[in-house]
């Protein structure tokens, strides 16, 4: 009988991971949506990515703690917005604890319900396909319903536990 390949143990500890995943550069995101109750959900993520074009799918990863995780788990929809560089204080904003994250938001509703950031670089109107378990996260992969963009909109990075506004060409 052969055995399963299996990963060995990892040589890293967590903070030597988390600071080499901290290498890669992203946009950044939030992810918005309305609960059942009608409440408006949101928080930054950079865990984003594109699937497929055909049929159109992008996926991001939530903490399996995360506060939000039922309203967004158990929604029919939910939007990822791409911000651009002047929405560095509303990423923050989306990441903290314990504030109101929509005093003075601007934003409309999408065709599912989930909101649609102003101002934000592009913008995903997803229908929550499917979610998968994976470790301490789970992976939502939505279907793309409705998406729009700004062209020349400039995106906001993170890098190395920072954000950056400008990026040399």
């Amino acid at each position: 009988m052969i055995t399963p390949l299996q990963a060995k143990p990892p040589s890293f500890t967590p903070d030597e991971f988390r600071e080499a995943l901290g290498m890669f550069a992203t946009g950044v995101t939030i992810v918005t949506a309305r609960a059942t109750d009608g409440t408006l959900v949101g928080l930054t993520a950079n865990s984003f990515n594109s699937v497929s074009l055909d049929p159109p799918l992008v996926l991001w990863s939530l903490s399996r703690g995360a506060a939000s995780m039922a309203a967004l788990s158990t929604g029919s929809h939910y939007t990822v917005n791409v911000l651009a560089t002047n929405q560095k204080a509303l990423a923050e904003r989306f990441a903290a604890k314990d504030v109101d994250r929509w005093i003075d938001v601007g934003f409309t509703e999408g065709q599912g319900g989930a909101p649609v950031l102003a101002g934000a670089a592009a913008t995903f109107e997803c229908f929550n396909r499917s979610r998968y378990d994976e470790g301490d996260h789970v992976i939502f992969v939505g279907e793309v319903e409705r998406c729009a963009y700004h062209p020349g909109a400039s995106p906001l990075l993170f890098h190395g536990g920072r954000f950056y506004t400008e990026h040399p060409l």
